[in-house]
């Protein structure tokens, strides 16, 4: 028995709830929203479908409905508004994350808890100092799905499975992302020199442009949004992947958003690093050999997340 909550019932927060139920992760599914008739709604739409999926009770809740829960996921707060600055969002979303915290947190002390809200590393930071809850068992979606957007492309760049590349965003969820190219690998192959080794007779393997594709890997959430209005499917997955991995007895790597002790010399400030996440939460992490000019790098991200934390009342 899984038992999941969701807070938030928009577009993120029900398509995690649609994609849990689908692909049979969670058996219990409680969904709060303070538009409780909205959270009813996709709770009914997406139960009415179980019988052709595997059983789970999905429904609309309150607060104390989320007792026992193994996971709580939140995704409440507010999208930005054209001419709205990162810092005005933070400090709206960090102050409805605050009220949030003490409500859920009451009836759910022993839950592992997903931030995916944004600037998701902030109110990551935030849950952490308000909450009390300990540190391994709060996770920011972080850059989860940048790492996947830049897997994606590269897949693309060299017609080759994704599940070859292994390449990692690091950093911010946000425009102060870096990616350490020294680590980046196709099957073991440096993806720099991958198109050297690659031997095939009448084969045209295109030199890496390492600058279209992290403008790829950056932008593609807002050319989604600027099509369709908000992006939900690939974090939905992206969610429910870290939750598989919380519920099932392997560690697994990935880059998520927690706080820091010192890693790469950075400190009291929560972003995204490659962490084990297993039944014990996001209980390690794992040092790449960065050169120093990527430690640099990370180190203008972190004071990025600072800047914004010194500005903000948490």
């Amino acid at each position: 028995m899984n038992k999941i909550t969701i807070i938030g019932s928009g577009s993120v927060g029900s398509t995690i709830a649609y994609t849990l139920t689908a692909t049979g992760i969670a058996t219990e599914i409680v969904m709060i929203d303070v538009n409780y008739k909205k959270a009813m709604g996709e709770a009914l739409d997406i139960r009415q479908g179980t019988p052709f999926c595997g059983s789970c009770s999905i429904y609309a809740g309150s607060y104390i409905d989320a007792k026992d829960s193994d996971i709580v996921i939140i995704t409440s707060g507010v999208a930005r508004k054209p001419g709205q600055t990162r810092l005005d969002l933070a400090q709206i979303n960090v102050d409805i994350l605050k009220s949030i915290i003490p409500q859920i947190t009451k009836y759910a002390p022993d839950a592992t808890y997903i931030i995916v809200s944004n600037p998701v590393d902030i109110l990551t930071y935030t849950f952490v100092k308000c909450s009390g809850i300990p540190e391994e068992r709060i996770i920011g979606s972080g850059t989860i799905l940048d790492t996947a957007r830049l897997r994606s492309r590269l897949a693309d760049y060299f017609t080759i499975s994704q599940q070859n590349v292994h390449a990692y965003v690091l950093g911010e969820h946000g425009d102060s992302s870096m990616v350490p190219w020294s680590t980046a690998n196709i099957s073991n192959v440096p993806v720099l020199e991958y198109n050297k080794s690659y031997k095939k007779p009448d084969a045209l393997i295109p030199d890496l442009d390492i600058k279209e594709v992290e403008e790829y890997m950056r932008k593609s959430g807002g050319r989604v949004i600027e099509r369709k209005g908000a992006t939900f499917y690939a974090v939905s997955l992206s969610v429910c992947h870290i939750c598989k991995c919380l519920l099932s007895g392997i560690d697994t790597t990935m880059t998520v958003s927690t706080m820091l002790h010192g890693e790469y010399g950075i400190d009291d400030v929560c972003l995204s690093l490659l962490t084990v996440v297993g039944r014990n939460g996001a209980h390690s992490k794992v040092m790449l050999p960065l050169t120093d000019d990527e430690v640099k790098a990370l180190h203008k991200s972190a004071e990025s997340l600072k800047d914004i934390i010194r500005q903000t009342n948490i």
